[in-house]
């Protein structure tokens, strides 16, 4: 969707507005804060019954001003958050608290549950992993619940929630006849889902660098190490809180969470502790591959030191007697010798062959 001041904003890929901008400003100001990650606005719509759905793209606010729903239940998307006009407008539509646009606007939120009478509040966060760096990354995602329509607030295209739409055009299961507060469950499912694959590649990275760190650590496993710590206390930053939110939830009236979805609500809640736990084990084996890092690498110090202080112990002798038959004394025993060369290489090479053997068999050369 196109914002009607296209001149107003930067290019994508600009750097990332700070939460300094919204310093001194009056509370509810609509300010994007975070990083730009669509070039443009886009507004989706479903609209749904028992035996029928309806679906729509909005191209301007003013054709979004003047549609008027049809179908019981609503699911309104947007993608891209960088247009506060675009957000004033859905606002005014479903009579939002400013401090409610606020949020949406700024990216940088913990996930969380506000309770505003009519509708609830939620934020949580997408993670994604990226294809050529293997970095992981993430993306908040706001949820509104009032009672006939859910409202997602996507910072760009992620393709997660197609499921759930395949899901209500296909009339699949119970979607359709539950009403909007099983479609949040089910986004909220969608969400949750999502982070056993995000914990399933940090468990299979954090395998293999601990096989790579227990054979033989290479340059830069120290810096993966880092990065997993990284990644996984952002996860972790991001699954506990949510873990409150599901359970809260679960704990709500009956205005949003009908008894007939609360189950499904109490399933979501044990895939995030589930989904705490696989994160708790892979920070346990994170910690643990810094010892193993520096225990390899101290001993491969150990060894090369070995190694070096063998063959300095092994010529020493050959050190000493060079030196002593170097010194400036007229008389000196086997100078007058025609053997006297012979016999003290003899002599040099006797003890290093000695003291080789007496290293080999404590093992000392392996």
């Amino acid at each position: 969707m196109t914002s009607s001041k296209p001149g107003r904003h930067r290019a994508h890929g600009a750097k990332r507005l700070s939460p300094a901008a919204k310093v001194g400003l009056a509370p509810g100001a609509l300010i994007h804060l975070g990083e730009r990650k669509t070039e443009q606005a886009a507004i989706s719509l479903i609209e749904y019954g028992d035996a029928d759905l309806t679906e729509r793209q909005f191209s301007s606010l003013a054709e979004a001003h003047t549609y008027q729903p049809k179908l019981p239940v609503l699911w309104l998307n947007v993608h891209g958050l960088h247009e506060p006009e675009v957000m004033a407008e859905i606002g005014r539509r479903f009579k939002l608290h400013p401090l409610v646009l606020e949020d949406i606007l700024n990216t940088n939120q913990r996930p969380k549950v506000d309770d505003y009478g009519d509708y609830l509040f939620i934020v949580a966060r997408f993670f994604e992993i990226d294809s050529q760096s293997q970095q992981i990354g993430s993306d908040q995602v706001s949820l509104i619940l009032g009672p006939n329509f859910v409202l997602t607030f996507q910072e760009r295209p992620s393709g997660r929630f197609d499921p759930v739409r395949e899901r209500l055009r296909q009339d699949r299961g119970q979607i359709r006849k539950l009403g909007a507060d099983y479609l949040a469950y089910s986004l909220l499912d969608a969400v949750v889902d999502r982070y056993f694959t995000i914990l399933e590649n940090i468990g299979e990275r954090t395998e293999e660098l601990e096989d790579m760190m227990l054979d033989r650590p290479r340059p830069g496993a120290l810096q993966l190490v880092h990065q997993l710590k990284r990644e996984t206390l952002g996860l972790r930053r991001s699954i506990w809180p949510l873990r409150e939110v599901i359970n809260t939830l679960t704990r709500a009236d009956e205005r949003f969470f009908r008894p007939e979805t609360r189950p499904y609500l109490r399933d979501v809640y044990d895939h995030t502790v589930h989904a705490i736990e696989s994160l708790e084990a892979n920070r346990d084996m994170i910690a643990g591959m810094l010892d193993i890092y520096l225990s390899a690498i101290s001993n491969r110090v150990n060894q090369e030191v070995r190694a070096l202080t063998v063959v300095a112990i092994i010529f020493m002798p050959a050190t000493l007697i060079s030196g002593i038959f170097g010194m400036n004394f007229k008389t000196m025993p086997l100078l007058d010798w025609p053997a006297g060369f012979l016999i003290a290489i003899g002599l040099m090479a006797t003890v290093a062959t000695t003291l080789s053997i007496v290293f080999w068999r404590r093992r000392w050369l392996a």
